[in-house]
């Protein structure tokens, strides 16, 4: 019964649509030019920026794995703002001084969404489009999530541009990032994929590496617009549940598996300074390591989602798993260590 009720409450059709990919490819502007596409049509729509939304200083506590990271608790934070508008689109609640997300930037992001009861716009179709990265699928299904729990339309845009094309458009910004941030970022993308998880149907891929042309927005429209037609039923999906525990069981082997790997490197860096290896020498070691491990856990991450035997009704034993990966990446670690201390001598 609850789930009917959270399902009824939009009296007018709504979709979610997610724009995902690398910083500075484009999603920005993809977003002003929906919004504009969405005027025309006399829709309501709203761009729901991360960046704006969560507070600078937590794009700083991220890590290569955020499972268990105050950048996971700003993201969830967002979607919880979003739901409590979609509970009650006509009532605006102020949020309160400890709220997570930017206060400022969330009411920019719907005050234009608010109609008067009864009026005609009132029940004209709700587009949200959400601008971030989404690198995860699991971030990506969070919002799927929320969709199917208010019977929303669902989609997704993912914009392919080349790495270079992101770095020089993110060197030309007033404010970059760093460009180790995009870096990072490429080894951990996992872009949309319909033909391995069914929830990501309704997506289509964008080459943004050029300007975007009007025939690439009027695809976007018409795959929201079939979103808006085709919402997400409140039925459950078993197929689609496994597929959220192997997600779920994933971050927690990767999550453990760097935790273990911390506490190797640490171990490794302690054998070198009793060693009385050379601070320039211990520099290198660090970063070989540290770049070691990213590569590991993003690996691991990736055969992990490939090869788990959620198909079949079996649970994954993850302390095994773990500590089977993590003896791989120490045998990479004294293989490392060993030519550090070597070269010193």
């Amino acid at each position: 019964m609850a789930a009917k009720e959270a399902g009824s409450v939009a009296r007018a059709p709504a979709c979610l649509c997610v724009l995902c990919g690398l910083p500075a490819a484009g999603k920005s502007t993809l977003a002003r030019s929906l919004l504009s596409s969405a005027a025309q049509l006399g829709w309501r729509a709203a761009v729901v920026p991360y960046d704006d939304l969560i507070p600078e200083e937590s794009f700083r506590t991220r890590v290569v794995e955020e499972s268990h990271t105050e950048w996971k608790s700003h993201r969830q934070a967002v979607l919880q703002c979003l739901e409590q508008f979609l509970k009650n689109p006509q009532v605006f609640v102020e949020l309160p001084s400890s709220s997570q997300i930017n206060s400022v930037a969330w009411e920019q992001c719907i005050q234009a969404l608010q109609q008067p009861e009864g009026s005609k716009s009132d029940r004209a179709p709700l587009l949200f489009i959400l601008d971030d990265n989404f690198y995860y699928p699991s971030m990506r299904y969070e919002v799927c999530q929320l969709a199917r729990k208010y019977s929303l339309g669902f989609c997704q845009v993912y914009l392919q541009c080349g790495l270079e094309s992101c770095i020089s458009r993110n060197q030309s910004r007033s404010q970059p990032i760093p460009t180790e941030v995009i870096l990072d970022m490429v080894k951990r993308l996992v872009f949309p994929n319909p033909q391995k998880n069914s929830w990501e149907m309704s997506s289509i891929s964008l080459n943004s590496t050029d300007d975007l042309s009007e025939s690439d927005i009027q695809r976007v429209m018409e795959l929201i617009s079939s979103a808006l037609r085709n919402p997400l039923s409140l039925a459950e999906d078993n197929t689609e549940q496994k597929e959220a525990d192997r997600l779920k069981c994933a971050t927690s082997v990767v999550h453990q598996a760097d935790q273990a790997c911390r506490r190797l490197i640490s171990e490794a860096m302690k054998t070198a300074r009793e060693n009385h290896v050379h601070s320039e020498h211990m520099r290198s070691l660090a970063a070989q390591l540290n770049e070691s491990k990213a590569t590991f856990l993003h690996d691991l991450r990736k055969q992990f989602l490939q090869e788990a035997p959620f198909t079949q009704e079996e649970e994954i034993d993850v302390e095994c798993v773990v500590k089977k990966a993590v003896d791989i990446f120490d045998e990479k670690k004294k293989e490392i260590l060993s030519r550090i201390i070597n070269d010193h001598i």
